[in-house]
């Protein structure tokens, strides 16, 4: 008995000293009053992952900031000869004029981690003014078919809301909410503290394939995005970048294990 309450002592000790370790490094001061957030951790299917580098591709964000941990990956991502942190801040405009900021990274954040990692994300973008947070999210699905074309239709996709006024809003704009079971990661840790802080958090739940990117299930959740956010996003190229994505985050995984020292825990990362 005593030793299970030491372990869980110790374990909220580490998430307690973890909320000091996890920082928002800003390069520039940018006016993000009612922008629209989208948290991009890897999540099942890549499905995160596609959506945040293709809408910071098509949308051609600039990256406005990182986050800084010693519980992230010593490293840096080398891309078009620029050096990048294991997380990213990236920021610019709708075509409707609305401002959007991208939380990307190729890196699953460790399970000890993600609760310091969402307290500071919520806090930046409460403190910026932001308007609303969203983390799109892959979801099993058994026997789902390893294809990827646009032929084929789209993966369901359900949203859940943490606050009355954010569930209200996807009732309006007929988006079907997700009604019974358990969302793990960034994603569940980030509806949580959203509803304790009055804060609108949406997380999209596309269904997916757990061994595969789903270029499918990103389009999904890329549809949902497009319906609450009042614009019109072309998913068709999804198709071709979920490949390139996969095979970029497999040339990042491969190098990362030959950097990393033999004894050392090797970064968690999908791909």
């Amino acid at each position: 008995m005593n030793g299970n309450k030491s372990k869980k002592k110790s374990h909220l000790d580490d998430e307690l000293m973890y909320l000091d370790d996890v920082e928002i490094i800003a390069f520039e001061d940018v006016d993000l009053r009612d922008a629209i957030v989208i948290a991009g951790f890897p999540s099942i299917g890549l499905v995160s992952t596609i959506v945040a580098n293709y809408l910071i591709d098509s949308l051609t964000l600039k990256q406005i900031g990182s986050v800084k941990s010693s519980q992230l990956p010593a490293l840096s991502i080398v891309h078009t000869r620029e050096p990048l942190s294991p997380v990213r801040i990236y920021a610019g405009l709708l075509d409707n004029g609305k401002k959007i900021v991208i939380f990307a990274s190729e890196f699953k954040p460790k399970p000890h981690l993600i609760p310091a990692l969402s307290n500071t994300i919520l806090k930046w973008v409460s403190e910026k003014g932001c308007n609303i947070l969203i983390s799109p999210e892959g979801m099993v699905v058994e026997g789902k078919e390893d294809k990827f074309s646009e032929e084929e239709n789209i993966a369901e996709a359900f949203a859940i809301g943490s606050t009355e006024n954010a569930r209200i809003m996807l009732k309006k704009k007929d988006i079907p909410q997700f009604k019974n079971g358990i969302i793990a990661g960034v994603s569940g840790v980030l509806l949580n503290m959203g509803k304790q802080a009055s804060f609108d958090v949406i997380a999209i739940l596309a269904e997916a394939h757990p061994e595969i990117p789903d270029a499918g299930a990103a389009a999904s959740a890329l549809n949902v995005i497009a319906t609450i956010i009042g614009v019109e996003i072309n998913v068709g190229p999804l198709y071709d970048e979920a490949g390139r994505i996969e095979r970029q985050l497999q040339k990042i995984h491969k190098q990362a294990k030959q950097m990393a020292p033999s004894r050392a825990p090797q970064p968690d990362m999908y791909g």
